[in-house]
């Protein structure tokens, strides 16, 4: 299969080709080995790869919707037996996963053939993917701007053609922004719709989930069918679904009450740009039959004590991961494991006592109530995926080592400030790549967020969104599929 043919179709669709037996699992997997020799020297988005035959379980024909398709997994949160797990640290160079999560194994029971891992920020407390251990990841449309983070890789390799889909993270927007940074969709699943475990169990009191970023929204939702659902001794467990999520999507969304917000609640001023595509995606919203008004989010607490209540739970989350991995590997905890920002956040973490992390989980309980009520009275939540357009790449990290925890907090949300409510929340939010900045070209990435368990809310609208405005057919310069790839 050659690759301008492969990079044609969705997950969904290069699914349906095995399963009409045009194609084999095995030409997929080698078309994806190709697009990463063509584009990933320019864009740093996967890290390691490996053959087909060393994903484990091989697809089958008949095993489900995304059977067969070549995935790529993020080197963080996920566990693959006999495969290096890094969390792009010096610290845990070398270290070997010696067992799969559960999500690795339902990956594998989905039929997804895995063949490499890819980029994240030192343990992901970044909205770039720029670690010293790994290197910079740069973004397929503008390679001197960042593809986000901390899900950068991912998307970097998806929206470049490499991978239909990826497997992606999310505490804080790491699935949302490298998604609206990409022009990809990323859709955020409710708190315990999909297993951390074993190993892990809330992941920052309950803020991280993972899923992936897609092309289509169809493809996300096929994901989300495959891995739902609680393993045993889960410490959140979200009912199943009344219907598959891949159904939703086609469905009629209905009128929605959409309340829109355009400015974060930090005090900024998003970029103008983006303000305008807020309006155009207003526009279309209405034209589509829904009520839309502008309507703050009441977080319950001030901007101040909610960036502080997540340096506490991040910092202190922390210690145990590098106190783990420098016992595991026999490294120092310094300078030369470690990059300014997390030793920071690792000293900050250590000055935490029992009772400043019992304050952040009543303040956690404090802001989902209060977006919970909000969901009451509104049945969507508009805004920006990012106040601002990515960063340059080089430009995020500088002064990290002038400062502390609690200052890089403030440095990383004020990147991203629409995007943590959610994962504090605990809600269902998605980034759907509805605009392009008239200048730069860049894609801009619009969030939407719903109640509680809601992912069919969201799934119905993107689908009735990617059918009023397409965005299938938009191509980063850096294509797998182009006659320069």
């Amino acid at each position: 299969m050659r690759l301008s043919e492969y990079t044609q179709y969705d997950a969904i669709g290069l699914a349906g080709l095995v399963a009409a037996k045009e194609v084999t699992s095995d030409e997929l997997a080698n078309a994806a080995r190709s697009a990463i020799d063509a584009v990933n020297p320019r864009i740093n988005a996967v890290i390691e790869d490996w053959p087909a035959a060393e994903s484990g379980m091989r697809a089958q024909d008949d095993a489900g919707p995304l059977a067969g398709v070549p995935f790529l997994i993020k080197d963080l949160a996920v566990s693959m037996q006999g495969k290096r797990l890094e969390l792009g640290s010096r610290l845990a160079r070398g270290v070997v996963a010696p067992a799969d999560s559960w999500l690795m194994s339902r990956f594998r029971a989905a039929g997804l053939v895995t063949i490499g891992r890819t980029t994240t920020p030192e343990l992901a407390f970044s909205t770039t993917t720029e670690s010293v251990l790994q290197g910079a990841t740069r973004n397929p449309w503008h390679p001197e701007s960042s593809a986000g983070g901390s899900s950068g890789g991912s998307a970097a390799a998806v929206a470049a053609g490499i991978v239909p889909l990826a497997h992606a993270t999310d505490a804080a927007g790491s699935i949302r922004i490298p998604a609206a940074c990409s022009g990809l969709f990323g859709l955020k699943p409710t708190r315990g719709r999909v297993s951390n475990g074993p190993a892990l169990d809330e992941v920052f009191a309950g803020f991280g989930v993972q899923l992936g970023v897609s092309r289509s929204v169809r493809d996300s939702a096929a994901l989300l069918d495959a891995v739902q659902g609680a393993a045993s001794g889960e410490p959140y467990v979200t009912a199943a679904p009344e219907r598959t999520f891949l159904s939703e999507v086609g469905r009629d969304p209905g009128k929605l009450r959409i309340g829109v917000m355009t400015n974060p609640w930090n005090g900024d001023r998003t970029d103008p740009a983006i303000a305008a595509a807020m309006r155009s995606t207003v526009a279309l919203l209405e034209a589509l039959g829904h009520e839309v008004a502008d309507a703050r989010l009441d977080i319950g607490i001030s901007w101040d004590a909610f960036v502080q209540m997540n340096a506490t739970i991040w910092s202190a989350t922390l210690v145990g991961w590098i106190e783990g991995l420098a016992a595991a590997t026999g490294r120092p905890i310094d300078t030369t494991t470690l990059e300014p920002a997390t030793l920071a956040c690792f000293r900050y973490g250590l000055e935490q006592k029992a009772c400043a992390f019992a304050d952040a989980l009543a303040m956690r309980n404090t802001v989902t109530r209060s977006i919970g009520a909000w969901f009451e009275r509104y049945d969507v939540l508009l805004t920006p995926t990012l106040a601002q357009m990515a960063p340059r790449i080089g430009t995020y990290n500088a002064g990290a080592e002038r400062m502390n925890g609690l200052e890089w907090t403030e440095h990383v949300f004020r990147q991203a400030p629409f995007t943590p409510p959610m994962n504090v929340a605990g809600v269902p939010a998605m980034s759907v790549p509805l605009e392009v900045h008239p200048e730069s070209g860049l894609p801009v990435g619009i969030q939407f967020a719903t109640g509680f368990a809601k992912e069919h809310v969201l799934l119905r609208l993107a689908g009735q969104l990617e059918s009023a405005r397409p965005w299938a057919n938009r191509r980063p310069p850096i294509w797998a599929g182009s006659g320069l790839a």
